[in-house]
């Protein structure tokens, strides 16, 4: 498991991390979220020993991060750390062999990893001549060439197109079924909801929210309401932030315990309802609350 204990870090007059804590048990999946210049990259950073603490500590199954352990770790950096004029297969495989990988077992995972990634006709080209969908799937190859035991990846998905994100998306996935844990950033908090497990997230350096996703959406005090009436406009009752309204589609963030027999009624007397949704809040709403009540306190 890895464990991050009170981070904390200032630059100058900045105080990037303010005692930032979590854990990443192996075979789950963490979405490492929030807004730009919250802490994320500093954090994952600090996991390499590429940022050093002012105070706290990094742990890996117990101990702190040796030399040795970080060698298991895998990580794919928000700035793209591939040399762009070496041919892929043999970048990949020097990656492997620093990692501690024998010249043959490197190439046989690498001759794997680009088979799986649909690269096994591009080996012998240079970085600088695919498309950015292909570098990153190389770049994710680099982070998960020597089976680690840990993968740490900074916003993975940026710049993908549908099917290259839900490429890599089941790539994730079957990392994590296979015991390693996962720690990845993205703002696509969509994606974020289907993949992972658990979730933190931090504002200003400071963990505001973090834990199961499903428990966290079960326990929250809101529920997001849904509601289409074809008819004239329809404005719900009750109090709430409104968080989407289009022609006769109306959502709205309201109170657990609102009455929702109440509320079907007063909207049929608007129109006929094509559409009545009661459920827990989405990741969006979490953290857009999340977030707003760090900023307060």
């Amino acid at each position: 498991m890895l464990e991050i204990h009170d981070l904390t870090k200032r630059y100058g007059s900045v105080l990037a991390l303010d005692g930032v804590a979590f854990d990443v048990a192996p075979g789950r999946i963490v979405g490492f979220l929030g807004p730009n210049g919250a802490g994320k990259t500093t954090t994952m950073r600090a996991i390499f020993g590429l940022v050093r603490a002012d105070a706290g500590e990094v742990r890996w199954r117990g101990r702190p991060v040796s030399p040795e352990a970080r060698v298991r770790f895998g990580y794919m950096p928000e700035e793209r750390g591939l040399y762009p004029k070496m041919r892929i297969g043999e970048q990949l495989a020097y990656f492997a062999e620093l990692s501690g990988m024998t010249g043959t077992a490197a190439r046989q995972a690498v001759a794997t990893w680009l088979g799986r990634l649909g690269l096994s006709d591009r080996s012998d080209a240079r970085v600088e001549e695919l498309s950015h969908g292909n570098q990153q799937r190389v770049q994710l190859a680099a982070a998960l060439v020597h089976q680690p035991d840990l993968v740490v990846l900074d916003e993975p998905f940026s710049g993908l197109d549908p099917i290259g994100v839900e490429a890599m998306a089941e790539m994730l996935v079957e990392t994590a079924a296979m015991g390693v844990a996962v720690l990845f950033s993205s703002h696509q908090l969509d994606l974020v909801e289907d993949v992972c497990q658990d979730v933190v997230i931090i504002d200003h350096g400071r963990v505001v929210l973090s834990g199961v996703l499903d428990d966290l959406r079960a326990t929250s005090v809101h529920r997001s309401l849904e509601v289409t009436v074809n008819g004239e406009p329809w404005v719900p009752p009750m109090a709430g932030e409104v968080a989407g309204k289009r022609g006769g589609h109306v959502r709205v963030l309201v109170d657990s315990t609102t009455d929702v027999d109440e509320i079907l009624a007063d909207a049929r007397r608007t129109g006929d309802v094509t559409s009545f949704r009661f459920e827990p809040p989405s990741l969006t709403d979490l953290f857009l609350e999340a977030v707003s009540e760090g900023r307060d306190t």
